[in-house]
């Protein structure tokens, strides 16, 4: 985080201190902003005064203002962190009480303090600034003070960095080895170049691996006072760590294309108790679970990423998957957010192709080369290849998809797809979910787009 980042937290913070409840509908006039001193600070070499930004009184969010005074030399030197307000945000419609209850809506807690704040922009926006506590974190709600719509929901806990080694995003690719085997779970010197060093983000400090987008409920978790994870294939806390490194990535991700509200939790999973060599989610606890049959499925990010997709649909539309087009739309789906996931940190290659996925996980159960559980570049049409089997029919679906990242880049197709998702019934056909796809990138990026997904799907058979 940079240094104005952190100022503006530490701003924002401070503000939580202003007012409660019952702060009356404010009318904010169009009017230049002013500063409030919130805190004189000492330290070795001078004196430092902080200041909220405000408009026509209402703290801005993130909005600061700073002075350092040399103590030696008096000389100051200021940090400017006042932000844009454009047109008045008008005033309040809605009560404290009203925006309460829309926060604990989306957040079930006790709420500790409330007050409006501006929201900088082109047109600032006048909102209530929530602060509830859930029983494991504090939230900070973002309620539209006029439309008393959620705009926006953050954890306020000041959250732990710590390190582990993990395969980034499975050995065969790294080493691009396909001849690479399980050998009964042993590590060897084989695998050393294939091990990297990673940050784990958003940890909660606990010493487990437990954070704002992944919670380690295996059994005998493991656990470090100093939040370092070192472990090799051959220990069942390697696949731990996989799992927690490779979730959050995914949810971090998810979260840069703007995405605040898709699967944003902590996704519980385990990487214990299950010989069989498969994986799932269940909905019903909202878990994921990786087996230990073969090669361990959580020792390959792309089976992670896989079983991620499901969880992030079922968090998009409760009970997705219920016909059985949509069964395979889910399958489909997973199968290309292993593949998009993995495009980050994999290289295109004959040996491993990006459209092949689980090339490590696959070297148990397939002969050859390359080694994959499933493809995303089949030429699978609908209807003709339809089996009745989610997995195979899912390939006509991840092809499209595919296509559509061929056509529009990684960034543009994720964030179609993700955001038409929201609009899928949970029984959803082949036409219905391709039509939606087609009309939600007309609605972000335009007829180009809209354009290049209407022939992918064309090319499947599905419009």
């Amino acid at each position: 985080m940079n240094q104005r980042s952190r100022l503006a937290v530490l701003i924002a913070s401070a503000a939580l201190l202003v007012a409660g409840a019952s702060t009356p509908a404010v009318a904010v006039p169009a009017s230049p902003d002013g500063l409030t001193l919130i805190g004189v600070k000492h330290s070795l070499l001078g004196e430092h005064h902080w200041y909220q930004q405000t408009y026509r009184g209402i703290p801005v969010l993130g909005g600061f203002y700073a002075t350092h005074t040399d103590a030696r030399t008096g000389a100051v030197v200021t940090q400017d962190g006042r932000l844009a307000i454009g047109a008045s945000p008008g005033a309040a419609s809605i009560d404290g009480n009203r925006a309460h209850a829309a926060a604990t809506r989306r957040h079930p807690g006790t709420v500790t303090g409330s007050h409006l704040v501006v929201l900088p922009g082109t047109t600032g926006t006048l909102a209530w600034r929530v602060v509830i506590d859930t029983g494991r974190d504090s939230k900070q709600v973002l309620v539209d003070a006029r439309s008393g719509v959620v705009l926006r929901s953050d954890s306020l806990i000041k959250e732990v960095n710590g390190s582990g080694r993990v395969f980034d995003p499975n050995p065969v690719v790294t080493l691009q080895n396909e001849s690479l085997t399980d050998n009964a779970n042993t590590d060897s010197a084989v695998f050393a170049p294939a091990y990297k060093t990673v940050t784990l983000t958003q940890l909660d400090g606990s010493g487990a691996l437990r954070g704002a987008f992944a919670s380690n409920v295996s059994k005998k978790a493991v656990t470090s006072a100093t939040n370092v994870f070192n472990y090799n294939r051959s220990q069942d806390g390697f696949e731990q760590v996989m799992a927690y490194y490779h979730l959050t990535r995914a949810q971090e991700y998810v979260q840069a294309l703007g995405f605040v509200d898709v699967n944003n939790s902590a996704q519980r999973y385990r990487t214990t108790g299950l010989s069989a060599d498969n994986s799932y989610y269940d909905p019903a606890t909202d878990q994921l679970t990786f087996g230990t049959g073969g090669v361990d499925d959580a020792e390959d990010a792309e089976v992670i990423w896989h079983e991620y997709g499901h969880a992030i649909q079922d968090a998009q539309v409760p009970g997705f998957g219920s016909g059985a087009e949509a069964g395979a739309i889910g399958e489909g789906f997973g199968d290309y957010w292993a593949m998009t996931m993995s495009s980050a940190v994999s290289a295109n290659t004959a040996t491993t192709p990006l459209a092949c996925i689980a090339d490590w996980d696959a070297v148990s159960y397939t002969s050859g080369t390359p080694h994959c559980l499933r493809r995303v570049d089949g030429n699978k049409v609908y209807p003709g290849s339809v089996v009745g089997e989610v997995h195979a029919d899912g390939e006509m679906w991840s092809r499209a998809l595919f296509d559509i990242f061929g056509s529009l880049g990684r960034t543009q197709a994720d964030t179609i797809i993700l955001e038409a998702q929201f609009s899928f019934a949970p029984n959803t056909s082949f036409t219905a979910a391709a039509n939606q796809i087609v009309a939600t990138a007309q609605a972000l990026y335009g007829a180009t787009a809209a354009n290049a997904c209407r022939t992918a799907m064309h090319a499947r058979g599905f419009i």
